[in-house]
Formats: C-alpha cells, sequence, structure tokens
C-alpha cells in the first residue's frame, strides 16, 4: 500500500512537473515570436531600382509623371486619440510619434502608429510619381501627421483634408485598412504594380480590366 501512494505521488508530481514546463515553454515561444515580429517589421528592405533600358526609358519619357493620391488613415498609419475607450492597437504597443493639437479650444492628444515599411515606401515611390496624401479628417490633424511622414524631404507637398473630399468613383487601387499588424507586408506589395503602372498611358485601361478580381493588398 505505502508503495502505491508512493508511486501515485510521483506520478502526480511527474505530471505537474510537465504541466509547469508546459506552461513555461508556451510563455517562452510567444516571447520568441513576439520578437521575431519586431525583428522582421524592422529588418532593412529593398526594393532594387534597377537602371532602365533605353525602350523603358524612351516608353517612360513619352508618358505624363502620373499623380499617386495616397489615403492617410488606415492606409499609411493608424491614430488614435485620447478619450477612446478601446484603442485598436494592443494595449502597451508604443506609437512612432504623439501629436498635440488644439480642437474646438481643447487640447487633444493623437497616438500615431505607421504601417510596416511606410518609410521605405514613400521613399521609393516618390521617385516614380508626384505624390498627393488625403484625408477625410481635419485639416490640423492630417497636416500635423502628414509633416511627421514628409520629414522635411518635400515629398508630401500637395494635401486635401476633409473640406476637399467629394464621393465620386475613382480608378482605385483597394488596400486592407491597417490597425496594428507588425507583420504586415501589402505596402511592399504594391510596389510592383506601382512600378509597372508608371509606364502606362492610362491606368484606366489596367485598372477596369480585372478591377472585380482586386483583392485587398
Amino acid at each position: 500500500m505505502v508503495d502505491m501512494l508512493k508511486t501515485r505521488q510521483c506520478l502526480l508530481g511527474v505530471r505537474t512537473f510537465l504541466g509547469v514546463t508546459s506552461r513555461l515553454w508556451s510563455f517562452f515561444l510567444y516571447i520568441l515570436r513576439k520578437h521575431v515580429r519586431k525583428i522582421i517589421q524592422y529588418q532593412t528592405v529593398r526594393y532594387d531600382i534597377l537602371p532602365l533600358s533605353p525602350i523603358s526609358r524612351n516608353r517612360l519619357n513619352n508618358v505624363k509623371r502620373k499623380i499617386l493620391v495616397l489615403d492617410l488613415d488606415e492606409t499609411l498609419i493608424h491614430s488614435h486619440h485620447d478619450g477612446v475607450l478601446r484603442p485598436t492597437v494592443r494595449p502597451g504597443t508604443p506609437p512612432d510619434f504623439i501629436l498635440k493639437v488644439v480642437i474646438d479650444k481643447h487640447p487633444v492628444r493623437f497616438f500615431v502608429h505607421k504601417r510596416p515599411h511606410v518609410d521605405f515606401f514613400l521613399e521609393v515611390v516618390s521617385q516614380w510619381y508626384e505624390l498627393v496624401v488625403f484625408t477625410a479628417s481635419m485639416e490640423i490633424y492630417g497636416s500635423a501627421v502628414a509633416d511627421k511622414l514628409d520629414n522635411n524631404k518635400g515629398i508630401l507637398k500637395r494635401r486635401y483634408y476633409r473640406q476637399h473630399c467629394t464621393l465620386d468613383s475613382d480608378n482605385a487601387i483597394p488596400i486592407k485598412s491597417w490597425f496594428s499588424d507588425p507583420s504586415d507586408t501589402a505596402l511592399l506589395n504594391l510596389l510592383p504594380m506601382l512600378d509597372a503602372l508608371r509606364f502606362t498611358a492610362d491606368v484606366r485601361s489596367v485598372l477596369s480590366r480585372n478591377l472585380h478580381q482586386h483583392r485587398l493588398w
């Protein structure tokens, strides 16, 4: 009987040990995955801009330099402000920058998170297109965010805000709204298409052809 009790206690101890070890291992894997995501998010990214062939250079010279209009919120950045009960970013996630603006004589802080690879994306596409940024938000907010993204490079000079917006059909490229995913690569995925479209005389001839097949990048 004593041996049976000792055996049961031993088995119970082994099970407890295995349970604790399993939980510790799960926690370790969670921390590891979290750090790997951070490394992936901030690793050096490249989109090689190779010298154009004579044919491509001639083609580009025969088409006008196009304008690329970029949406601000949930495309280039995501932000939330003081008083939001349920911010969409995970608690404890530090913002890339904080804006302090005055709205209706009340100071408001906006916590702004930049979409992964947005700086690299803007650097590349500004070489291909004249960039315009727009937002349905108020100018005092949108202008401050655009200033931060531009970072004195002079690539986001043209801006449109809430008072400029009207509903109209558009030859747009859909993109999935971004809120907090650190592994998001939607902006990088757009680069090959935008690279090709700059050689097209009329982008509508390309974008409208497969409009029904557009997926969210």
